[in-house]
């Protein structure tokens, strides 16, 4: 599949915004913290998404019912749904000046994941979590994401990389006032 840049100015996908708030002092610490141990950009995306992917539970697997979706309060909170990790991987990838986009695949509902930019190209990552039948790792030699689309059942990848949430996606993490409310609200396309 061919990814397409929503915006052709790779600047976008260094900025931060609402929920990509890699600004806040507890991104910064976490990126600094995590840069210490690295020797190069790409050990640090490594590290990044081991630390998103391995200490933030998704909060359907743990049973939290709380709903973060700004990157300071998944990292704070230590839980969130694909697209909240998601948002907290790309603050503490772009607090280190990784162009990082967002990427969404569509399921039962809308699946939210990554996508860096190494050596000239984007590479799709899922720091979901892993649990049995999901072995999602962080590589830069094809893919290896938590899920795979079955185009029979009409699933699939949305080719577009997106600066900032789709505001569809944003606007259902906002107003869920709880877990059980996220999951009959989230939407099942972009």
């Amino acid at each position: 599949m061919q990814l397409i840049q929503q915006t052709p100015d790779l600047s976008a996908y260094l900025a931060a915004d609402e929920a990509i708030d890699h600004h806040h002092p507890l991104v910064r610490e976490t990126a600094a913290r995590l840069a210490a141990g690295v020797a190069d950009s790409y050990e640090y995306a490594r590290a990044a998404f081991e630390f998103v992917r391995d200490t933030i539970p998704h909060s359907q697997d743990s049973g939290d019912l709380r709903v973060t979706w700004r990157a300071s309060d998944v990292l704070e909170q230590r839980t969130g749904i694909c697209c909240a990790k998601a948002h907290a991987l790309a603050a503490l990838l772009r607090a280190e000046d990784i162009p990082t986009a967002l990427c969404y695949q569509k399921f039962e509902v809308v699946h939210g994941l990554v996508a860096v930019r190494f050596n000239g190209a984007w590479h799709r990552q899922d720091p979901r979590g892993n649990k049995p039948g999901v072995d999602a790792q962080f590589c830069l030699d094809g893919e290896r994401l938590a899920f795979v689309p079955d185009r029979a059942s009409n699933e699939l990848d949305y080719p577009v990389l997106y600066a900032a949430p789709h505001p569809v996606v944003l606007d259902t993490l906002t107003a869920a006032r709880d877990r059980p409310h996220l999951w009959q609200t989230l939407p099942t396309a972009l």
